[in-house]
């Protein structure tokens, strides 16, 4: 045994509690806030609506010595999906002792009743998912799946192989989420065709590909660029071409693509600041919250906010995060409000087409161009609920944040 890992001698199978959005939230306090209550859901549920259930996935490096410790606590404080990280986060000379502290720590978190975040591997190389998946025990039942770093054309087929044999293996569903983040993809005359081939590659997986994740840290590295914290993924250029282009390839509504997921906020203190704060006064006034708008400027928070919000316009869902006060905010916002829940129940009612005014009487919901939308918008309510009427993202992530 590796000094400084803890396994049980014996673990025992219990059944666990499913996992649930808000959990945290409890009695008047939830039902002040949601129209519609969030569904508890497992590694069991449907593809798509699990990989909606994501949300902000929180990474975590492997070498962590409190690792089992910590994701306990951050699913207690509402994280529903984690990476156990073997790649980035680990220098070079303690890879062999990260792999043992994940299968360890697979291992021990299989003994608890309370539920665990869905839990994924990032791994180095295709090799250490077969080596990680034929060293666990008890472990195998909480792990969800693995993220392929710098997955290509190239690399992905010895991905998407390994993958499959880990699901022989263990002889249940294993998902894998490959990262969109290498200088072929990025580099704009070999793009086109990169995309296609991953495309191509990914359909034939379709079963086993949970989500699609961008790496833009990696992509901005290709020009040696790190955004500062006065603006969004979306404010660099040549990052955000990339971005458009992998959701146009990866992410159509027509049954041929993924849920996109975003990339990460590396910021969470405050700064001196060039431009004013990105959050307007009025919803934190009308909620007699100003002070907590302050809290969030301080953190950094406002930026990525702001950044969620454009995920969301540019067809993502759910974020990669690197800190835990980045959690609340991604699930606030993932809430459906009760006017996009009225909206998209009326346009399902009908398979005629046409159009009509929302039943909040501010806009036109056209019947058919609208459905996609609809139906993803019902599937977002299904895990993350339906804000009560009147109740804003201030509501919603005070409440969080005060937990």
């Amino acid at each position: 045994m590796t000094a400084g890992i803890a396994v049980p001698q014996a673990v025992s199978l219990r059944k666990r509690l499913p996992l649930r959005h808000f959990r945290q939230l409890h009695g008047p306090e939830a039902r002040h806030l949601f129209h519609r209550q969030p569904e508890p859901f497992g590694d069991h549920a449907d593809r798509e609506l699990l990989a909606i259930a994501l949300g902000a996935t929180l990474y975590a490096p492997a070498t962590r010595p409190d690792l089992a410790m910590t994701i306990a606590k951050r699913a207690e404080r509402g994280v529903c999906s984690m990476v156990i990280d073997l790649e980035d986060a680990v220098a070079d000379h303690e890879v062999e002792f990260a792999k043992q502290q994940t299968v360890a720590t697979l291992d021990l978190l299989a003994g608890s009743e309370d539920p665990n975040p869905l839990l994924f591997v990032r791994v180095r190389d295709a090799d250490a998912i077969t080596e990680i998946v034929e060293q666990l025990g008890a472990g195998a039942a909480v792990l969800t799946g693995f993220v392929f770093p710098k997955f290509d054309s190239t690399t992905g087929t010895k991905y998407l192989d390994a993958l499959e044999t880990a699901a022989e293996l263990l002889d249940r569903p294993i998902y894998g989420m490959p990262v969109l983040e290498s200088p072929g993809l990025v580099h704009r005359q070999t793009r086109d065709a990169e995309l296609t081939q991953i495309a191509t590659l990914l359909a034939e997986h379709r079963e086993r590909v949970l989500a699609v994740r961008v790496g833009a840290t990696d992509m901005c590295s290709t020009f040696g660029i790190r955004r500062d914290r006065d603006l969004t993924i979306y404010d660099v250029r040549v990052v955000a071409d990339v971005i458009a282009d992998i959701v146009n390839y990866l992410g159509r509504a027509d049954g041929t693509g993924f849920v996109i997921t975003g990339p990460v906020w590396e910021y969470f203190a405050d700064h001196e600041r060039m431009f004013r704060p990105l959050l307007r006064t009025a919803p934190f006034a009308e909620s007699d919250a100003v002070p907590f708008r302050q809290y969030l400027v301080s953190r950094d928070l406002d930026g990525l906010l702001r950044e969620i919000t454009l995920d969301r316009a540019n067809g993502i869902q759910g974020k990669t995060v690197i800190h835990p006060s980045h959690v609340a905010a991604v699930h606030a916002l993932s809430v459906v409000t009760h006017e996009e829940y009225s909206d998209a129940l009326d346009i399902l009612q009908v398979d005629v087409g046409g159009v009509a005014a929302s039943g909040y009487r501010n806009k036109m919901n056209e019947m058919r161009p609208h459905r996609s939308w609809a139906r993803q918008t019902l599937l977002r309510a299904r895990v993350f609920g339906v804000a009560n009427k009147g109740v804003s993202f201030v509501d919603l992530l005070s409440a969080m944040v005060q937990v």
